[in-house]
């Protein structure tokens, strides 16, 4: 059954200011700016540094272990040697053999320790960066993470809002029918597409890990993640924490099943995303053609999610983050290297922060939430339908989401601060 937390349903009073489009509703004010204190600021770059820096830091001392494991393995070889050749030359003296074979094998067994102790090392790392219990989302449950003072600092430091934006006509869900109105944002299944991405995906982690971030917006759910995640070992353990799902298509079709989700927890069958995925990181400024004015989400080719969608008969709900983009600035690369990048779904990006460290700028998050769309098909088995008459539906609601998106931008990008800044459908 569900949590208690999740059948209380608390009244929220609406919010609204005369500097906000018509039909927008402030779900979380944005804090002040004095709310993000010095020890919030420590904890924002201490965390950033071990989490968001964890491929550095982990992969170096990986190669830092190696090259110590390799150098000990080699004295103690040579040390080894040593003795052999002692023991085969004929015009040695005894006297000085005696003397030099101990301090050989003495160096000879410290070496080799040393050598066993670094390459046990790495084994250990390895094994823990690649499997351990520490992973499992019930020691996620019992450590209470989402309620980590650690969040508190995060949220104060991006100043994190949230608006919903119900349209100048503070009008209904699109292709919304009778049979949805006991939709609930908060419990419901739905798929939340965050965009855009980021260079490093800020936006969908503070949607679904902080108990702050989503209790008062649009509830919990479990974030779908690309593969490539695994290669930072921390933000691994996280994913794993808040029960990440991986972003292949049977993974998402999995979880989207009812026939897999029999169980009803908080968060069944309701799942986060960024539609424009590792490759939305790369267009946009620097990259040649793009401006630093312009924003750009991944959308036009994406059909996938609304496939699923369209499977599973589950709404997919439109959320625009302010500031995402701007997190972290990145270099630009050679072409190949991002044609590398998404063959190999991992991202080979050279990024910066503050300080020229994986330190995010302070940027504020705005979060927009615009209308639910609906699948339009409304009979319960869609096996019978042709795959013509499939295309469609998934290319109508793929075109109402492009919409829907560039409708929430233009209508609050002004009360953002950014007027000048025109969102690119890529």
């Amino acid at each position: 059954s569900l949590p208690a937390w999740m059948k209380m349903k608390r009244p929220r009073p609406k919010l609204t200011s005369p500097l906000l489009p018509r039909g927008v509703e402030i779900i979380v004010p944005p804090p002040s700016f004095e709310a993000c204190s010095l020890m919030d600021k420590i904890l924002v770059y201490a965390s950033s540094l071990i989490v968001v820096g964890s491929p550095f830091w982990f992969y170096g001392g990986i190669i830092y272990l190696y090259r110590r494991w390799k150098k000990y393995r080699a004295l103690a070889w040579l040390s080894k040697e040593g003795n052999v050749e002692m023991d085969d030359d004929s015009h040695t003296s005894s006297g000085e053999s005696s003397q030099e074979r101990p301090d050989n094998l003495q160096r000879y067994t410290r070496y080799k320790k040393l050598a066993s102790r670094y390459g046990a090392a790495i084994v250990m790392l390895l094994l823990i960066s690649v499997w351990g219990p520490h992973r499992s989302k019930r020691l996620g449950d019992w450590l209470d993470v989402r309620k980590w003072r650690l969040w508190d600092a995060w949220l104060n430091y991006v100043g994190f809002t949230v608006l919903h934006d119900r349209g100048e006509d503070n009008g209904h869900d699109i292709k919304s029918t009778s049979n949805h109105q006991e939709f609930d944002i908060q419990t419901s299944p739905a798929i939340f597409a965050f965009v855009p991405h980021g260079i490093f995906p800020f936006g969908l982690g503070f949607g679904c890990l902080p108990q702050r971030g989503y209790e008062q917006t649009w509830g919990l759910f479990r974030p779908v993640v690309a593969t490539a995640t695994k290669l930072f070992p921390l933000v691994r353990t996280f994913i794993a924490w808040m029960g990440g799902v991986d972003a292949s298509r049977s993974a998402v079709s999995s979880a989207l099943s009812q026939q897999t989700n029999r169980i009803t927890t908080a968060h069944s069958r309701r799942l986060g995303i960024s539609p424009g995925g590792i490759a939305e990181m790369f267009e946009s400024y620097p990259k040649p053609g793009f401006h630093p004015n312009d924003e750009a989400a991944l959308l036009k080719h994406r059909n996938g999610v609304f496939k699923l969608a369209l499977q599973h008969k589950i709404p997919i709900i439109p959320v625009y983050c302010f500031g995402a983009t701007k997190m972290f600035r990145r270099v630009q690369l050679p072409h190949f290297i991002e044609t590398l990048s998404r063959t190999l779904k991992i991202s080979l990006c050279l990024l910066y922060g503050k300080l020229g460290l994986p330190i995010p700028f302070r940027q504020r998050l705005m979060y927009v939430i615009g209308k639910t769309i609906w699948p339009s098909l409304t009979n319960d088995d869609i096996s019978n339908l042709p795959g013509e008459e499939f295309d469609i539906q998934v290319q109508e609601m793929h075109d109402a989401f492009c919409n829907e998106i560039g409708r929430i931008f233009d209508r609050n990008k002004g009360h953002y601060g950014w007027e000048n800044k025109t969102l690119t459908l890529v």
